[in-house]
C-alpha cells in the first residue's frame, strides 16, 4: 500500500463518522433505495413475511456495521440464501407455512451462534476449501432456481408443480395463461433493468433502477387498481402466512402490517430434536457464511482505500446480526455484493454508510407502510428474475468454458446437483467431480489437504515461495496463509518449477495476489510456469508438469 494512500485511509467510528458523514450518510441513502425492495422481494421469494427481510437489512445496517471488521460492505438479505431458506420452510413446516417459519427462525438462531464460533475460532480461511468452479456452479444454479419460481410471479399465475423441476417445466403454460396486467407490470420492471444497464450517463446511473422499478409498479397498480382486484387468486398456500399475520390486502401486491410492532415473530426450537432441522442448520450457517466471507473479500477488491476486511470478525459480527434476526423473525444476512458496489459507486468511505442505509429503513417501514404494502409483487419478483439471470447467465457458462472443459465439467456438475437435489448434496458432488478429476491427472490422497509451500528469504528484500508437490484448492489454506504473512514493498517470487499439478483454484489465487502486491508498490512475479502443460489456453487454467 502506497504513502499517499495510507495517509488519505479514512479514519473509523466516532471520529470517522464526523469526518465522511458527508459522503457516507447519501451513500447509505441511495443504498437504502436499492435495499428496501430487494428486501421485501427475498423475503418473499423465501417464504418468510415481506417485513423479515427488512428486519434483516435493518438489523444489518444499525447493528453490524459497529461490530464488523469490513468498511464498505453493506450487510443484508440476499438472493443466494432464498433456496435454503424455502427448503427449510417447507421440510420443517410439511405444509404450514407458519410453522415453517417459526422452526426456520430456530434453524436461524442456531445457524448464527456456529458463525459466531466460526468467527472466533478464526474459521474464516475455511472459505478458501471450496474450488471457484462449485461456488459459481452452486451461485449459477440459485439464479436458475429463483428464474424458475419467480417468473410465475412476474406472470401473475400460480403454478401447479410443486417440486422445482416441474416449476421450470411450467414456465410455458403459464406464459401461455398469464395475467395481462400483472404481467404488464412486471415485464415492464424486467426490461426497465436490462436497459438500464446501457445508460452511461453518471446522473443517469445515480438512480438505482430497482427504486425505478418499484416507482413504475406502483403508478401502473394504481393505473390497473390491483388495490380492489384479483384478490387473493394466485400464491401458492405455502407461500402465504395466515392472514392475521398480514394486514389483509390483495393477493398481487406485498402484504405488511400496519403497525411495524406486528412484524415481530419469535422462533420455535420445538424441532430441535430432528434430523430436518439441523440440515437446515448446516445449511443456513455453510451457504451464509461462505457467501458472506466471498462477497467481502470481493468488495474489499473495489474499495478505494485498499483496505483489507477483518473476516473472521466479519464473520463474528454477521452471526451476531444473524441471532438477533433468528430471535425477531428476520431473514439471515450476508455481506452483500451488489449493494456493496452501489455503497462504493456512490462514495461511501466507511461503515457508516451501512448505518444509515439501516437507519433510513427503519424510519422508512415505521412511517409509511401503507406505501409499501402498494407495491406489485410483479415488481418484486422482475428484480428476482434479472437477479437470478445475473448469477446464471451465459456469461458465466462461457467464462468457464474458456478456462477449460475440466472447470466446466465441475460448474455444470455442481448445478446439475443442486437442481436435482438441494444445495449441499450439490455442492458436495461439485467438490467430488472436482477431486476425481485431479486423481485422474496425478494428484495423490496424500496430497489432498496438505502440500508442501515454503518461504524462502534471499537478501533484505526478497522473499521466494516454493511450491512442490500438487497445489489443488483443498491444500491451498497453507499457501494463502503464507502469502498474507508476507510484509509490504518487498520482492516476491512464486516459484512453481517444482510444482506436479496447479489447479484454476490456486493459479486464480496466485495471480490475484501478485497483481494486488503490485498495485501496493511492492514486486511480485510468478517463475516456473515453463515447466508445466496447462489444459487450455487460459492463463488461469488447470496445469500439469511435463518437464
Amino acid at each position: 500500500m502506497s504513502t499517499s494512500i495510507r495517509a488519505a485511509t479514512p479514519k473509523t467510528g466516532i471520529p470517522g463518522l464526523i469526518e465522511n458523514w458527508r459522503s457516507d450518510l447519501p451513500a447509505g441513502f441511495l443504498v437504502f433505495l436499492i435495499a428496501l425492495p430487494l428486501s421485501l422481494g427475498i423475503a418473499m421469494a423465501s417464504g418468510f413475511p415481506p417485513m423479515a427481510g427488512i428486519i434483516s437489512a435493518i438489523v444489518g445496517g444499525v447493528v453490524v456495521s459497529r461490530l464488523n471488521g469490513s468498511f464498505v460492505t453493506i450487510n443484508g438479505p440476499a438472493a443466494g440464501l432464498i433456496v435454503v431458506l424455502v427448503d427449510a420452510v417447507q421440510s420443517l413446516g410439511q405444509g404450514d407455512a407458519m410453522a415453517g417459519y417459526r422452526y426456520t427462525l430456530a434453524a436461524i438462531v442456531i445457524a448464527s451462534v456456529l458463525q459466531v464460533f466460526l468467527g472466533l475460532f478464526k474459521a474464516g480461511k475455511l472459505s478458501a476449501f471450496f474450488p471457484i468452479s462449485v461456488v459459481h456452479g452452486m451461485l449459477a444454479a440459485i439464479g436458475i432456481i429463483i428464474m424458475g419460481k419467480q417468473i410465475h410471479t412476474l406472470l401473475g399465475v400460480k403454478p401447479q408443480a410443486e417440486s422445482l423441476l416441474g416449476a421450470i417445466a411450467e414456465i410455458p403454460h403459464s406464459l401461455v395463461n398469464l395475467n395481462p396486467e400483472v404481467a404488464f407490470i412486471g415485464f415492464s420492471g424486467l426490461l426497465l433493468l436490462v436497459a438500464w444497464t446501457f445508460f452511461k450517463k453518471p446522473a443517469l446511473k445515480m438512480i438505482p433502477a430497482p427504486l425505478l422499478v418499484v416507482l413504475t409498479g406502483l403508478g401502473l397498480g394504481q393505473y390497473f387498481d390491483l388495490d380492489h382486484v384479483h384478490r387473493y387468486l394466485f400464491l401458492p398456500e405455502t407461500e402465504i402466512l395466515p392472514h392475521h399475520v398480514f394486514t389483509i390486502g390483495p393477493a398481487f401486491l406485498v402484504a405488511v402490517p400496519e403497525n411495524f410492532w406486528s412484524g415481530f415473530y419469535f422462533p420455535d426450537f420445538s424441532k430441535i430434536a430432528t434430523i430436518e432441522f439441523w440440515i437446515s442448520v448446516v445449511a443456513i450457517c455453510l451457504v451464509g457464511s461462505l457467501e458472506s466471507l466471498l462477497s467481502a473479500a470481493a468488495v474489499d477488491k473495489l474499495d478505494v482505500y485498499k483496505r483489507n476486511s477483518k473476516l473472521n470478525k466479519d464473520l463474528t459480527a454477521v452471526g451476531i446480526g444473524n441471532l438477533i434476526c433468528g430471535l425477531i423473525g428476520g431473514l439471515p444476512m450476508i455481506a452483500e455484493i451488489v449493494r456493496s458496489s452501489a455503497n462504493v459507486n456512490n462514495g461511501a468511505k466507511t461503515g457508516w454508510a451501512n448505518f444509515f442505509h439501516g437507519l433510513f429503513l427503519l424510519i422508512f417501514v415505521a412511517l409509511f407502510p401503507k406505501l409499501i404494502h402498494e407495491i406489485p409483487l410483479a415488481s418484486l419478483a422482475a428484480l428476482l428474475v434479472y437477479t437470478g439471470f445475473r448469477l446464471a447467465s451465459p456469461k458465466e457458462f462461457a467464462k468457464t468454458i474458456s478456462i477449460g472443459w475440466d472447470n466446466f465439467a465441475v460448474f455444470a456438475a455442481t448445478i446439475v446437483g443442486v437442481l436435482a437435489t438441494d444445495l449441499l448434496i450439490g455442492v458436495a458432488i461439485g467438490i467430488t467431480v472436482e477431486l476425481l478429476i485431479h486423481i485422474a491427472r496425478g494428484l495423490k490422497i496424500r496430497q489432498i489437504l496438505s502440500s508442501a509451500y515454503h518461504v524462502r528469504r534471499t537478501n533484505e528484500n526478497t522473499y521466494h515461495i516454493e511450491v512442490s508437490g500438487a497445489a489443488v484448492f483443498s491444500n491451498i489454506i497453507g499457501l494463502k496463509s503464507l502469502a498474507v504473512s508476507l510484509p509490504e514493498r518487498k520482492t516476491v517470487y512464486f516459484d512453481l518449477s517444482e510444482s506436479e499439478l496447479i489447479d484454476h483454484t490456486v493459479m486464480e489465487f496466485i495471480h490475484h495476489f501478485a497483481e494486488e502486491y503490485n498495485q501496493a508498490d511492492g514486486q511480485c512475479k510468478i517463475v516456473g510456469l515453463e515447466y508445466h502443460r496447462p489444459y487450455s489456453n487460459h492463463r488461469l487454467a488447470a496445469r500439469r508438469k511435463v518437464i
